[in-house]
């Protein structure tokens, strides 16, 4: 893990975005730099942090975490379903297959909990029982465990619009995919939140949601993009003191960005009007949370230094030229 004064210093280096047109036409996301050239597609991932949908600032080493845990599931889960992963040729960028987005996001939940408009709790507190086409049971509780994980698909919003979440049968109405694709994303989805969901449980954490996205590639296979169970795609829990906060109502131990949306509804921004200004100590303590999600659920030891993540970035890209 690295220190807290490591992690004050990066603060000066973050990776707020990339302009390397010699790599291919350019779309920004809201977390990624996406360069397109024929059937190859590079994402830059940078440092920025979103939540509810919108981009708030920038945490140190936060796109290494996610690129490198991203790497760490392609490879763990590339037996129930590819993925466009080629290779990793910098800590923060991934060269992969060029594929042709589907325009839904399929959210898995495997536990009722979430502060944002989207979230499966504050639409049942509000007095919904039917969820994304999931009948839900009375007197369910925050953080409670489904007895069964539920699928939500939500639609892809347009850079700055907020994702909506909707049943299965309003995709096929909207003619989003088709029935067959539709189908593949679900049962896909469901046996990669498992596969994640076990792999976790032997770390001591809870894989509590996701979301997955899915693309066309060009021999016609649905494959899955972007990223998997990130701290930024996922919720993540401490096993060893989940009953314990559930039984007394308390939040859960997180370690992923969750942490940061808890903080921003405490002062009251739940992703309309202004965006708070956050303190130095809170970019600090959600890019620890980052870094530990990584260590805790893949094993592995975080290795990074401080440093210029821009320079490094492009000349390990230069051979794309």
């Amino acid at each position: 893990m690295l220190s807290q004064d490591q992690i004050k210093a990066q603060l000066v280096y973050v990776l707020k975005g990339t302009n390397f047109p010699w790599l291919g036409e350019k779309y920004e996301g809201k977390i990624r730099d996406n360069y397109t050239k024929g059937d190859r597609r590079i994402l830059i991932v940078t440092d920025k942090v979103s939540a509810f949908d919108r981009v708030l600032g920038y945490i140190p080493f936060k796109g290494q975490v996610l690129n490198q845990m991203a790497k760490f599931w392609f490879d763990e889960t590339k037996d129930i379903c590819g993925n466009h992963a080629i290779e990793f040729p910098d800590p923060n960028a991934v060269v992969a297959k060029q594929c042709k987005a589907l325009p839904v996001e399929m959210v898995v939940r495997g536990y009722i909990t979430g502060t944002t408009s989207t979230s499966a709790w504050t639409h049942y507190k509000n007095g919904e029982r039917n969820f994304c086409g999931n009948q839900l049971p009375e007197g369910l509780k925050k953080d409670q465990k489904f007895d069964y994980p539920i699928i939500t698909p939500s639609t892809k919003a347009e850079h700055g619009d907020h994702d909506e979440s909707v049943s299965p049968q309003e995709i096929l109405d909207r003619n989003l995919v088709t029935k067959e694709q539709l189908d593949f994303l679900m049962s896909a989805s469901m046996a990669l939140y498992k596969k994640g969901v076990e792999i976790a449980a032997k770390q001591g954490i809870i894989l509590v949601d996701t979301k997955y996205e899915f693309g066309i590639a060009e021999d016609g296979n649905i494959i899955l993009i972007d990223e998997i169970h990130t701290p930024d795609s996922s919720r993540f829990w401490k096993t060893n003191t989940y009953q314990q906060n559930f039984s007394a109502g308390k939040e859960q131990d997180n370690i992923n960005k969750e942490y940061l949306r808890i903080w921003l509804a405490n002062q009251g921004y739940t992703g309309d009007g202004p965006i708070p200004e956050i303190p130095e100590d809170v970019i600090c303590e959600t890019s620890r949370r980052y870094i530990e999600a990584f260590e805790l659920i893949t094993g592995q030891t975080f290795s990074a230094g401080v440093g210029d993540v821009l320079s490094r970035v492009e000349a390990n890209l230069k051979k794309f030229k």
